[in-house]
Parts: C-alpha cells; sequence; structure tokens
C-alpha cells in the first residue's frame, strides 16, 4: 500500500487498479483507469492498493487501506467493480441499518457463480455484497436487499430480474430516477453509499468502458441525482469504476465530472466552495 498527500485531509481516495473481475476483452486498461481517475479527485490524501494474487486477497487489503481514513470521506476508485466489496462492507460495519446503496451503473451485478453467463465477478458484485457470493468474497455483515436501490440500470440477465422481483429490491431504470430520492427514503435510510460504474453513462457520450449499453445518463443528470441524495441524506462513500481509458475526449469528461461527482457527495457547501474557486 502506497501513500501520498496531495491536499488537505479532508477526502481520502484509495485507488485499487483490479481488473482481474472484469469480463472485457479489454480488461488490463482498468489499471490504467484507476490511477487517472485518482488523480482526478480534488484535494485528496492518496493511497495505492496493491493488487493481490485472488481477488480476496486484494479486498482485505483494501480494507486496510479504508482503516486508514476512518475520519475522511473516502472515494474509492477501481478497477473492475469488485473494488467496492471492502467499501460497502465496511460502510455496513459502520452504519449498520442506516445504510442504503445505491447503484449506478447498467448492470444489476446480481449474478451468482451458478447463474453468471460470463462467470466474471464484476456480474456478482452486488450480489455477493448481499450475502449470496463466492464465500471467501462474502462480508461478514451482508447488506439486507432491501437497502439495495439500482439506478439507471437497464441489462439485467434473466435470473437477475427473477431475483429483483423476488427479494424486492429497488429497480429504477433511467426513465425513472426522478423517484429516487423517494425510492431510497423509502428504505429507511439516514446515509448511502454511492456506486458509480461509469458504463451508467452514456456510449454516445463516454465510451470508455468494457461493456456498453445504449440508453443510459448524460453526465449532468448523473451529478444531479447525486446531488439529490446529498440534499436528503449523508453520503457515506463514493465508487468510482470501470474506467478503460480509449477516448481522449473521455478523459476529458471525467477530469470534469470526477469533482464534480465529489464535490456532490460532500454536499450544497462544498458544490458552492468549488464553485467560487472556479470564477
Amino acid at each position: 500500500m502506497r501513500q501520498e498527500k496531495t491536499g488537505p485531509p479532508g477526502v481520502t481516495v484509495v485507488e485499487v487498479p483490479q481488473w482481474q473481475g472484469s469480463s472485457s476483452a479489454t480488461a488490463s486498461r482498468l489499471s490504467e483507469g484507476a490511477a487517472l481517475l485518482a488523480a482526478m479527485v480534488p484535494d485528496a490524501e492518496r493511497v495505492t492498493v496493491r493488487v493481490g494474487p485472488t481477488l480476496a486477497v486484494t479486498a482485505e487489503r483494501t480494507r486496510a487501506a479504508l482503516s486508514h481514513a476512518r475520519e475522511r470521506f473516502t472515494v474509492t476508485v477501481g478497477g473492475d467493480c469488485g473494488v467496492e466489496l471492502g467499501p460497502i462492507a465496511t460502510a455496513a460495519r459502520r452504519h449498520g441499518e442506516r445504510l442504503a446503496v445505491v447503484w449506478f451503473d447498467a448492470h444489476g451485478d446480481l449474478n451468482t457463480p451458478a447463474s453468471s453467463p460470463s462467470g466474471a465477478f464484476h456480474g456478482m458484485v452486488a450480489r455477493t455484497l448481499l450475502g449470496d457470493g463466492p464465500p471467501e468474497l462474502v462480508p461478514d455483515r451482508p447488506l439486507p436487499p432491501e437497502r439495495l436501490v439500482l439506478a439507471g440500470v437497464r441489462a439485467l440477465d434473466p435470473a437477475e430480474r427473477d431475483y429483483v422481483r423476488a427479494a424486492g429490491i429497488s429497480h429504477l431504470g433511467v426513465a425513472d430516477l426522478a423517484g429516487l430520492v423517494e425510492a431510497v427514503a423509502g428504505t429507511g435510510a439516514g446515509a448511502v453509499y454511492v456506486h458509480v460504474d461509469l458504463d451508467v453513462l452514456d456510449p454516445d457520450v463516454f465510451a470508455s468502458v468494457g461493456v456498453p449499453e445504449p440508453g443510459g445518463l448524460a453526465p449532468a443528470e448523473l451529478v444531479a441525482q447525486v446531488a439529490a441524495l446529498a440534499e436528503r441524506f449523508e453520503i457515506v462513500g463514493l465508487g468510482v469504476t470501470e474506467y478503460e481509458p480509449g477516448r481522449p475526449q473521455d478523459k476529458d469528461l471525467l477530469a470534469g465530472l470526477v469533482p464534480e461527482l465529489v464535490r456532490a457527495c460532500l454536499g450544497p457547501d462544498a458544490r458552492r466552495s468549488g464553485r467560487r474557486a472556479e470564477a
């Protein structure tokens, strides 16, 4: 684990350059993507996690890195979606029944090893966090299904669709996101962890992901939804994942989007401060 000071102690970015959980043919690009995302988080202490020989080892190293950032707002950047195991499990231990997870993603990531068409772990991450996944990766305090809210998800496998209905998981497609805040309020949560897989964005606008799906969000819509959540709830963590650097214009887009997402999570005061700094 490598730690660098790049600014005031209010924000820590945990960089996890894991790619081994991805099904993408170009998954090795995720390591570079993690480094680029980490550099885009403004005014942050930066911690880099060394990827281990297995996903379980990397998850344990990520949990250790998170323990050093206990009093700071933490942004975890990947890498594939599997890097979220440690941050969300840590948030669940700290906040208990107060916690809901909002899963901004094109995919539900709700497969099991038995149902997954690809066998890739990044399609099983949310299901594992709910307690049903590879035994070595299931957290000691699984998240209840009713505290997971799928946001912008538009590509569910049949087994995932059946599970969403049976488990009572809230699922808001792109056209339904006006109801996101109320859906989270319906979970009874006071604290929210925000997961962002960048394939939630429309690939006509942002294409540097391994598994793009048409009909996604515009960047401004994503920021607006996160800001609306921060107006109502305490945002206790942010994850940004699945950036496979490709088109230069996608990197330019992220250079503006990532700081906006962080400021949105930190609340209205941080957003006002950011606008003053840009003026």
